[in-house]
């Protein structure tokens, strides 16, 4: 199934400030929040589209792709809010400030009283070196990666059994503590994250002897990444859930992948155009000639007229990059130079000298001005 325009699910204009994006995916989440619409098997499912367009648009950069792009150019930018991926409570460990606190500061809507901590990953960040023929159709990259990953021995818990937990006798299983304190204004109260039990509502008493408690340990995977075709250098895409696993349980990093671009030998490019420069003698110029040219996939055969002029810009239509979201293509163009020898032989120079007796070979600079026009206007159009 398509997904919907993000700003269409936040119901704001494309030139929404982040101030007014923010308002209005807390009011989606106040109205679509689970606890809110008991029995509604819908309401999950809105809830979860509102954080997945909120994960996009409150983001500049994310933002600024998907504008350009579209839903193509965030592809795997985004946390998993489907089947099988984030939960309701997951979206509260890390869009929580939103609302004010944890699930406690939510409208009075709760899963259990407050939040406990969800411990995070770091990210990692990569590169990945393509060619344009790889950037052209698209590729698959299987790259071995070197971070933390859940612990075997304990599967991630930190724990060597299950019996090995303690409730946190300072914040009773909350994660977090509540303090008075008398000010010349009365008594205030505050809440913050248990010193004790870093946040997670129990400690362990019996740690596993290979993660000592952790529940990550260094190690290496090899992760396959999907690069959609018409990438460019610079670009950056997220893979969900593949940087460094988090302790005891808690959400993944993500997988931050930079896209370099390697040299062709015969091809530069211009955004989604390629450009080739094709040297000709003067007497292929002069009496035209059939040549073969370079492509991504196969050389192209293309015919020159007699009298083609160094400078003139051949556009060869669809032969380029694609676009990044799919639509359309980039061209080919053929960048014509004429090749002067620096040494002739004797005879070359007497054929040479007959040449410029001749009027046809002096320059006509009305000729040449136009000329340059007509290669201007073929440039931009």
């Amino acid at each position: 199934m398509a997904k919907r325009d993000y700003y269409e699910v936040l119901g704001v204009a494309r030139n929404a400030p982040q101030s007014e994006i923010k308002s209005a995916y807390r009011k989606m989440a106040l109205k679509y929040h689970p606890d809110k619409n008991p029995g509604d098997p819908t309401t999950e499912e809105k809830f979860k589209e509102a954080a997945e367009a909120y994960e996009i648009l409150g983001d500049e950069n994310k933002r600024s792709r998907y504008d350009q792009y579209g839903h193509a150019g965030v592809e795997g930018a985004g946390r998993d809010f489907g089947a099988g991926g984030m939960t309701v409570e997951d979206i509260f460990s890390h869009f929580g400030d939103i609302f004010g606190g944890g699930f406690g500061g939510f409208g009075g809507f709760s899963s259990g009283g407050r939040s406990r901590r969800v411990n995070r990953g770091s990210n990692l960040r990569v590169k990945v070196r393509l060619t344009l023929k790889e950037v052209s159709k698209g590729v698959e990259k299987k790259i071995k990666v070197n971070k933390y990953v859940s612990c075997k021995s304990c599967k991630g818990s930190g724990a060597k059994d299950a019996n090995a937990y303690n409730t946190c006798s300072s914040c009773h299983g909350s994660g977090q503590v509540t303090r008075v304190s008398n000010t010349f204004l009365g008594q205030m109260q505050t809440t913050s994250t248990c010193p004790s039990c870093g946040g997670e509502g129990k400690t362990i008493t019996n740690k596993c002897t290979t993660c000592y408690g952790e529940g990550i340990v260094k190690d290496s995977e090899v992760i396959p990444i999907k690069i959609p075709p018409g990438v460019a250098e610079g670009m950056q895409m997220s893979v969900s859930g593949k940087g460094n696993a988090a302790r005891r349980g808690g959400v993944n990093g993500d997988l931050l992948v930079v896209i370099e671009e390697e040299k062709h030998p015969e091809l530069m490019r211009d955004g989604n155009d390629l450009i080739y420069n094709l040297y000709l003698s003067i007497p292929d110029a002069s009496l035209g000639a059939p040549v073969e040219i370079p492509a991504l996939d196969s050389k192209v055969k293309i015919k020159i007229e007699p009298g083609t002029q160094p400078g003139k810009i051949l556009r060869l239509r669809g032969k380029g990059l694609p676009e990044l979201n799919g639509y359309g293509r980039g061209d080919l163009l053929v960048n014509i130079n004429v090749w002067i020898p620096k040494k002739v032989s004797r005879e070359e120079k007497e054929a040479l000298k007959k040449l410029k007796e001749s009027e046809n070979f002096v320059p006509d600079r009305d000729q040449i001005e136009k000329n340059f026009f007509e290669r201007m206007k073929s440039v931009f159009q």
